[in-house]
């Protein structure tokens, strides 16, 4: 019998901040969104054990919690690094060369099509559909930090100033 009550203290100290995140939320199902939007805050993904811990706690199906989480595009199921860099492939980005954007930054990163998150952590860089900034056309979106009319020189600049201040090369 230790060993459960053991397991049971692990499991309440890994999920302390997800207990709060509930708890301020009154444990409601009804309220899974926010509570899975606070928690994406705290872990900057969606970690699978605390989805699983959270349908637990709510009394819902974990399907259904996994359902939300992958339905919709603002959350992430892998982890993203400190910086998300954003690139707009809408219209009127693209019709304004926004592919050999990305193509500089994931080369300035050493990423690819494949691997989209920096190994340190510090950089994942994704293509969107739309940022709604058309009229700065190419865009480019470092957390909530938007920067239009982007070429690739400018884009590389970007990532140089961000690496330069977190003291990387």
């Amino acid at each position: 019998m230790p060993a459960v009550t053991q397991q049971s203290g692990l499991a309440v100290r890994r999920f302390e901040r997800v207990c709060s995140i509930l708890d301020e939320h009154d444990r409601q199902a009804s309220k899974l969104i926010p509570i899975l939007q606070a928690v994406q805050e705290e872990y900057r993904y969606l970690p699978t054990e605390v989805l699983t811990y959270v349908a637990t706690a709510l009394g819902l199906p974990p399907a259904r919690v996994f359902g939300v989480a992958s339905f919709y595009a603002h959350f992430a199921l892998e982890p993203k690094g400190k910086y998300v860099v954003k690139l707009c492939d809408g219209t009127a980005c693209h019709v304004k060369r926004s592919i050999p954007i990305l193509e500089a930054i994931r080369e300035r990163l050493g990423l690819d099509d494949k691997r989209h998150t920096t190994p340190d952590m510090l950089f994942t860089v994704e293509t969107v559909s739309c940022l709604g900034a058309c009229g700065l056309a190419p865009v480019v979106v470092v957390n909530e930090d938007v920067h239009g009319q982007m070429t690739p020189e400018s884009a590389v600049a970007l990532v140089e100033e961000i690496l330069e201040r977190e003291g990387a090369k």
